[in-house]
């Protein structure tokens, strides 16, 4: 064949390949970088041209496919940020499986046309299965094109049955007669598709850990995210009760004062026994002791930060919905509202909106605030702009999993410098 021919069908088939990899990897692992059109085009560039380089030079298929790894893993680690042991293990695997599926394509277009011309990739005949192979691969493009919502969990079993019916199309080809195939080329290629079918299952129960580890986390930052709101709350109250268990103490010390007509030295008692109260004072009470101390106290913090705190109210009562869960949400909206909203610079409107409403048997909590400088996004969720190491980042993913077990959940958007997020949450009520 000639070799112009060769040399475009090398470029072309790289390429197909190359932008599979790319959607594969940006679809179902974590990356922290969006898949831009400029990044593709570059990448694509590099790809023609180590095709062309390696079908000039001629080396083996072994060196083709290890060189063709090598710059998928790096495109994938460097360019789009790939973890590079995820990285390393997807770009090896998805190599061994397109020269796997390849070779059956090839192979069985022989055994349906009787004729062994089909596994030489040099001929009319071996260059139509390649192409074959690839429009096939191109259809798979489309297909994550279409699917944005694709995950590794949706993709698993299609993955194994596509796996498994490889496994069984290599086998069956050691009992066919049309085409011979050497017995150690169909050794090795059963070999590698079980090799496949291990690698799937290594990486699914490599998922199944992440995912269980990060659970893990997430409910010990919980707890330690809700555990000074309580002890605060708890303080509070403490105080407040103690206040009122030496109420008549304090009544008669103040009518000894006023008695002698100390009027500033009555003052300045009331002015110390209202101290301790100062931590709950202009409460909204919606009934719910939690709801109320949060609210609160972050109209406290914002107070002291020059950010207006509008507050709009309407709390179910008796209901299946737990403090800590609500502890969560909202605390967690709240705190990061008003960090938002005090990094506006001096002259412009700092603010915090609070909403809660009922509708039906939903409860609908909406905080919008003020911001100055945009949120910062890991894979299309919020990410934190903290540097420093510790529970930073957890708030988004306490309140999100507090509001799934309500059927509930959290919707963030912005514009126009107002933030907002929307909680929605399926309760009941509870008799008392």
């Amino acid at each position: 064949m000639s070799g112009l021919f060769i040399l475009f069908s090398n470029a072309a088939t790289g390429c197909v390949r190359t932008l599979l990899f790319l959607f594969l990897v940006f679809r179902l692992l974590p990356s922290e970088k969006p898949m831009g059109k400029k990044p593709v085009i570059m990448i694509l560039s590099g790809i023609i041209v180590i095709s062309g380089l390696l079908t000039i030079t001629g080396p083996s298929d072994f060196y083709r496919v290890l060189s063709e790894t090598i710059y998928l893993v790096v495109c994938a680690s460097r360019l789009q940020g790939s973890e590079t042991r995820i990285s390393l293990f997807l770009g090896i695997f998805y190599e061994i499986a397109l020269s796997f599926w390849q070779f059956l394509t090839a192979a069985w277009l022989g055994v349906f046309f009787h004729s062994p011309a089909f596994l030489d990739y040099g001929t009319i005949n071996g260059q139509s299965a390649v192409c074959l192979f690839h429009v096939l691969l191109a259809a798979a493009i489309l297909y994550f094109w279409r699917h944005s919502d694709l995950t590794v969990k949706k993709t698993y079993r299609p993955a194994l049955v596509i796996v498994l019916t490889g496994f069984f199309a290599v086998v069956t080809l050691s009992q066919q007669s049309s085409v011979t195939i050497a017995d150690d080329t169909l050794g090795m290629w059963t070999i590698l598709a079980v090799v496949l079918m291990m690698s799937l299952l290594v990486f699914n129960i490599n998922r199944q850990y992440e995912i269980e580890k990060e659970l893990a986390d997430l409910k010990s930052a919980q707890a330690e995210l809700l555990e000074h709101d309580y002890t605060t709350l708890n303080h509070v109250y403490s105080v407040n009760a103690k206040l009122f268990h030496d109420f008549h103490n304090h009544m008669g010390a103040l009518r000894q004062l006023l008695s002698h007509k100390k009027l500033e030295e009555a003052i300045q008692y009331l002015d110390e026994l209202q101290s301790p109260l100062g931590d709950i004072s202009d409460t909204l009470w919606t009934g719910h002791e939690t709801i109320d101390y949060l609210i609160n106290s972050k109209a406290q913090t914002a107070a002291s930060n020059g950010i207006q705190y509008q507050i709009q109210v309407e709390f179910p009562r008796h209901t299946n919905l737990k403090s800590a869960d609500l502890c969560a949400i909202l605390g967690n909206l709240l705190d990061n509202a008003l960090e938002a909203a005090a990094q506006m610079p001096e002259g412009k409107e700092r603010f915090v909106r609070l909403m809660v409403r009922r509708i039906n048997q939903m409860l609908i909590i909406k905080v919008e605030n003020s911001f100055y400088v945009p949120p910062a996004l890991k894979n299309g969720s919020l990410k934190t702009s903290k540097k420093e190491n510790g529970l930073h980042g957890w708030g988004i993913k306490s309140a999100c999993a507090a509001a799934e077990k309500y059927d509930g959940t959290l919707q963030t958007s912005y514009s126009d410098n107002i933030f907002r997020a929307v909680v929605t949450l399926s309760y009941q009520g509870v008799s008392t």
